[in-house]
Parts: structure tokens; sequence; C-alpha cells
């Protein structure tokens, strides 16, 4: 039984990523960039490294917190695009608590 339901599991979570869309931000415009978004929810956008050559990078850029996993919030990101250098736009991360626990450590001593 718990074979059956992991395996379950696991197709919903291939079906999820899977139904994602993938776009090329350096072939559209920063503001069709920012509708696509705002009209899917959320997207994976991937463009070459203007610093690496031949290097890929990619990532998935959402529209609010709905669209985030528990526990992450939004963070603003920039991408290029056809018509400006950084296009801002908004990734999921998890909150660094780490950080700002060692800043207030640091600064009380």
């Amino acid at each position: 039984m718990k074979t059956i339901l992991l395996a379950a599991l696991m197709t919903l979570v291939a079906a999820e990523a899977q139904a994602i869309s993938r776009y090329d931000p350096t072939r559209m415009s920063c503001d069709r960039v920012q509708a696509t978004i705002a009209r899917q929810g959320a997207v994976i956008l991937r463009y070459q490294s203007t610093r690496v050559p031949g290097l890929p990078l990619y990532d998935r850029y959402v529209r609010d917190e709905r669209f985030c996993d528990l526990g992450e919030v939004r963070k603003r990101a920039y991408v290029p695009s056809a018509d400006a250098k950084s296009c801002p736009v908004f990734v999921c991360k998890r909150p660094d608590f780490d950080r700002r626990f060692r800043r207030r450590f640091l600064q009380s001593d």
C-alpha cells in the first residue's frame, strides 16, 4: 500500500513540474516577460549567462507568494530581456534567518 501511495505522489510531482511553461526572456520585451508571468502565475525563464559564455541560467519566476512553496517568500530578481538589460521579476527564496541572527548577535557585543 505504501508503494502505491508513493508512486501516486511521485506521478503528481512529475506532472506538476511538466505543466510549467518555459521561455527565453531575451526574445521578449520586458513588458511581455512580466505580462507572461502575471498571466500564468509561474514560468521558467532560461537564458545564457553574460559572464560565462555558453552557461545556461534558469529559474522559476512567480507572480506572487501563492506560487511559492511553504516557507518561501517572494524576492525581486532581474533577468535580461530583448529591450532591457535587467527586467524586474520575482522568484521564490527561503528567508535567511541565520544572517539576521548573526547580525543581531554581533551588534550586541
